[in-house]
């Protein structure tokens, strides 16, 4: 079944939800040891699909984002705000000059949970509101994929979208994905979609 077919058939027998569900794609690998291949990408979707909440390891606050000044990094000496720091952000970006200070201070909670800023999607070389802000927007259509396991699931988009928004950025992220596995498509078992709260359905990429 294609993607769009698949999207008709789950809003047809999907139930009313009070909430705006999620759709998720499952990519079902084969034929590689996650723990041993390193399969991770950043993708860019045509469509944003959250709002994401961003932090800044800045040198002075920004009214543009949630900032760490260096003044405040001795707070999280303390395990727990640390691990609440990491928790309550979905990324985090950085000025260039306070990245070996940041490293030395998160890098041991920020870097197992792939959230340490990089040069990718999250230094900044300049601290300016047209920097900060041309990285926001980057953020906001960017989607981080880190295989742990042999089924990558993922959101590519809420229910509250058009379908053809929805297979865009499906598409993006399933060309990504394959483009890093050793063997590309070979590697792919089997690719499902589905909405948060129902069964998900088989389908061709």
């Amino acid at each position: 079944m294609k993607l769009k077919e698949a999207l008709k058939k789950l809003r047809t027998e999907a139930k009313e939800r009070k909430f705006d569900q999620s759709v998720d794609l499952i990519i079902n690998l084969r034929g590689l040891d996650v723990r041993k291949e390193n399969i991770s990408v950043v993708v860019n979707v045509p469509h944003k699909i959250k709002d994401k909440n961003v932090c800044g390891f800045l040198t002075k606050k920004s009214s543009l984002v949630s900032t760490i000044t260096e003044p405040d990094f001795a707070k999280y000496k303390d395990k727990k705000a640390l691990k609440n720091l990491v928790k309550k952000y979905d990324f985090f970006i950085a000025i260039a000059p306070l990245m070996p200070k940041v490293a030395t201070t998160f890098g041991k909670v920020l870097g197992p949970a792939g959230k340490m800023p990089s040069p990718q999607l999250g230094l900044l070389t300049q601290e300016s509101d047209e920097a900060v802000k041309e990285i926001l927007d980057k953020i906001s259509k960017a989607v981080k994929i880190r295989a742990k396991e042999a089924s990558i699931k993922l959101a590519v988009g809420k229910s509250s979208m058009e379908d053809e928004e929805i297979a865009a950025n499906a598409d993006a992220i399933y060309n990504a994905i394959v483009n890093v596995l050793p063997n590309k498509k070979e590697n792919v078992r089997s690719v499902m979609v589905k909405f948060t709260m129902d069964k998900p359905e088989k389908v061709e990429m």
